[in-house]
């Protein structure tokens, strides 16, 4: 999941510095969703294993 949200946020900074202002701030969203996905997995994922 990580990685994926590493991937939109290069593409975003990518698009971002080519001018591509709309696909940059849709794969910024996209990169910041991936991310508090993940981080909410991994949470719970630590949480369950040492329980």
């Amino acid at each position: 999941m990580f990685r994926w949200a590493l991937i939109f946020l290069v593409v975003a900074l990518v698009a971002g510095i080519l001018g591509f202002s709309g696909i940059a701030g849709t794969a910024s969203n996209i990169a910041w969703v991936l991310f508090v996905i993940g981080l909410v997995l991994a949470i719970v994922f630590f949480i369950k294993g040492n329980a």
